[in-house]
């Protein structure tokens, strides 16, 4: 088993925290250790440093070096730019494959939240095997909210062959439906969230990609064999590399894509909200990061700062974040909408914000 570990994304819904230098997966959000740590500490009762690859951009792959000493150099790939998913993936999966053409992959996202060790190996295990039966597997988790930010399973029916309920065939993806819908998907039991969290043998996979994605398979096919060459081979091919998501890109159009339930608790940690889910709180609800925060009459709200007091009255559902050079407030409910608000930062000039 090997790990390919996607570091490469910029996290803008953290905004302020998460910039274009220092993206969210690399901030120490849940703990001393930073996300990108924590993804591959998790890993290593299955997968040795030796075995784990890391896909980053070029403009993190120092500090992704300096936060991993324990993963070999060549280990580390940058991309000259984020093209989205489905190119990191090629990309990893085709480097693995030619140093063990058997190997089965497991492809984590390194910016999750995940409670439950134990699941989550378990879980790994069992999607290995399913794995070796040449499927493409994805892991669901079970929903506890009609989240809209997140993309859906529809289970297909059951694999009988593997442990009993937690196999499926996939039906359909949806990709972050509306509120009513959301409602729905949790009423029928026949949804799961997608974790972006895939395993599957690397032949499958790189035919599946070379069926679904030809241009992307001939393009990085090119890089077989020229790993001395990589970064200047790279910097040439990428732009011509096509920009999207291993799902829309491959699993959406393959028919033989396999879900197994998690037993794990999972978050995308996407937004201010979706942390403030899996963080501890007070008596009023509130989440305050930072020894100087001080709030009268203050509920439900999250307040994260470390370099100065930060006081407050009567303040409620709201969300604070101060850093050195920038001071975000917004309703929790508004938080998905970080997004845009960095868009607008980008459109009129603010870069030096981003």
């Amino acid at each position: 088993m090997y790990a390919l570990v996607l570091a490469g994304g910029q996290g803008t819904r953290l905004w302020p925290c998460s910039r274009q230098s220092r993206p969210k997966q690399l901030l120490n959000l849940l703990g001393e250790r930073t996300l990108l740590q924590q993804t591959v500490d998790r890993i290593k009762p299955l997968v040795s440093p030796e075995r784990t690859v890391v896909v980053t951009n070029a403009a993190y792959s120092t500090q992704v070096r300096e936060q991993l000493p324990e993963i070999p150099a060549d280990n580390i790939i940058s991309e000259p730019e984020g093209r989205n998913t489905a190119p990191a993936v090629a990309l990893g999966t085709m480097l693995i494959s030619q140093r063990d053409p058997e190997a089965t992959v497991v492809t984590l996202s390194a910016d999750h939240f995940i409670q439950g060790e134990r699941g989550f190996l378990d879980t790994l295990l069992l999607a290995a095997q399913v794995a070796q039966d040449g499927y493409l597997v994805t892991v669901g988790v079970p929903p506890t909210r009609p989240e809209t930010g997140y993309g859906y399973i529809q289970l297909g029916p059951p694999l009988p062959q593997f442990a009993a309920g937690q196999v499926h065939a996939v039906a359909r993806f949806t990709e972050k439906p509306d509120e009513e819908r959301a409602k729905k998907f949790i009423a029928d039991g026949q949804h799961l969230w997608n974790a972006g969290m895939f395993i599957w043998r690397a032949d499958v996979v790189l035919a599946a990609i070379s069926r679904h994605l030809p241009q992307l398979y001939s393009l990085v096919g090119q890089l077989a064999g020229q790993r001395a060459r990589l970064p200047e081979m790279l910097a040439s091919i990428w732009p011509l590399v096509p920009s999207i998501s291993i799902d829309v890109g491959v699993l959406e159009k393959a028919d033989n894509v396999a879900v197994v339930r998690a037993q794990f608790a999972w978050s995308d940690l996407g937004t201010w909200t979706s942390l403030a889910e899996v963080l501890p709180r007070d008596a009023e609800g509130n989440i305050c990061i930072g020894q100087e925060v001080v709030g009268l009459e203050m509920r439900n709200c999250l307040i994260h700062g470390r370099r100065r007091l930060i006081a407050t009255i009567g303040l409620q559902d709201l969300i604070v974040v101060d850093t050195e050079d920038a001071l975000l407030i917004c309703h929790r409910e508004k938080a998905q909408a970080v997004k845009e608000l960095v868009d607008m930062l980008r459109s009129s000039g603010r870069e030096q914000y981003l």
